[in-house]
């Protein structure tokens, strides 16, 4: 996704679109962007995920993210799966 396309996200994500929030907290997930996930906690962007989580992810602890993963947050589990899943264009070098 180019910046431009993730600037307009963040416009409509300032004006309440709830989906461009939604698709902002996938795309930082996928980029361990704990500093954008941070944002949109501080929001209010990240509502749709459970508190704990939505705590980790103001603070920007992926440990704690973690954590709450491996006690069985299924939200923590979502954040961690797109965290680390695997880029299709990276070859390894």
């Amino acid at each position: 996704m180019s910046d431009a396309e993730l600037e307009y996200l963040r416009e409509r994500v300032e004006l309440g679109d709830q989906d461009a929030a939604a698709r902002l907290v996938e795309l930082a997930g996928e980029r361990a962007d704990s500093h954008e996930l941070r944002l949109l906690a501080e929001s209010g962007s990240t509502a749709q995920l459970s508190e704990p989580v939505q705590l980790a992810a103001e603070q920007g602890d992926l440990d704690e993210v973690e954590r709450l993963a491996s006690a069985g947050d299924p939200d923590g589990s979502a954040v961690l799966d797109a965290l680390y899943a695997e880029d299709p264009a990276d070859d390894g070098t």
